[in-house]
């Protein structure tokens, strides 16, 4: 990783880098978000959880762009933003990785966690397309930052297998490789440990803890897994049908009552 997204020393979180401001989203008739809110800090691990159904990946799909809230405001960095379409999002230091992965199945791992690289590229269409000078020392220094990515999540074996051959958790893990090379500050994850056996959910759960740790990256996560939420989250918000039920730390969120009820499961 480049020098501008190491860090030193023990975890501290920063001030607010993103804030989630009466968010309400609908579909036709079909209220996907009602009145949300809640703040995301630097160096945080805040997870999102809830029902199936209950607007989750709705609501990051509002942070980085794929869909724009009727009301509402988004403000990342200081910017408030009322609609911010992904291109933007991108360029700005959010990256995102999916429910249902989406990569290029013919492609090698490393060319996939290459196209993480496009935002950073400066080179001309020509001056690519003749590919010597400037263009190829730009291409060799994106590749040598991609095999650094590679080398971090263990999975040089397959530097040069089509994705489409891999099991499913290493295409997790190349996906997740694939928006780290965006350099993000802020990386939104869609439920990376889905469809995961107990031991890919460990080295994912390894690489998350890492990428925030050693990089200082701010991690905004969907998980059903409880045991993992409560292990590596710094803060979890809850939602319940499109409204925001609980915002606190692990231990806040396992003893109140209204989570209990709607999503953990009623005490008796």
């Amino acid at each position: 990783m480049s020098a501008e997204t190491m860090s030193i020393g023990p975890k501290s979180i920063g001030d607010v880098m993103l804030k989630v401001e009466n968010i309400s989203l609908s579909f036709g008739g079909v209220k996907a978000l009602t009145d949300i809110s809640f703040s995301i800090r630097e160096r945080e691990i805040l997870a999102i959880i809830g029902p199936n159904g209950a607007g989750k990946s709705s609501m990051l799909n509002c942070i980085n762009g794929f869909y724009h809230p009727q009301q509402g405001t988004i403000t990342f960095k200081g910017q408030p933003r009322k609609q911010m379409r992904p291109y933007e999002a991108a360029s700005q230091g959010i990256a995102r990785t999916f429910q249902n992965i989406a990569l290029f199945k013919g492609m090698s791992t490393l060319d996939n966690i290459m196209t993480g690289r496009l935002l950073k590229m400066k080179s001309g269409l020509i001056a690519s397309a003749i590919y010597k000078g400037p263009a190829e020392r730009e291409q060799v220094q994106h590749r040598e930052f991609c095999e650094k990515i590679i080398d971090f999540l263990e999975i040089e074996a397959i530097r040069k297998v089509p994705v489409g051959r891999l099991p499913y958790g290493l295409q997790k893990r190349v996906e997740l490789g694939r928006a780290l090379a965006a350099e993000p500050t802020l990386l939104l994850l869609d439920e990376p440990m889905a469809g995961m056996n107990l031991e890919e959910k460990q080295d994912m759960c390894r690489f998350i803890l890492d990428v925030n740790d050693e990089f200082g990256t701010t991690i905004c996560l969907i998980e059903h897994d409880m045991g993992v939420v409560m292990d590596i989250s710094d803060r979890v918000v809850v939602l319940d049908y499109g409204r925001k039920i609980g915002d606190g730390t692990p231990d806040e969120i396992k003893n109140n009552k209204d989570v209990i009820d709607a999503y953990l499961g009623v005490q008796h």
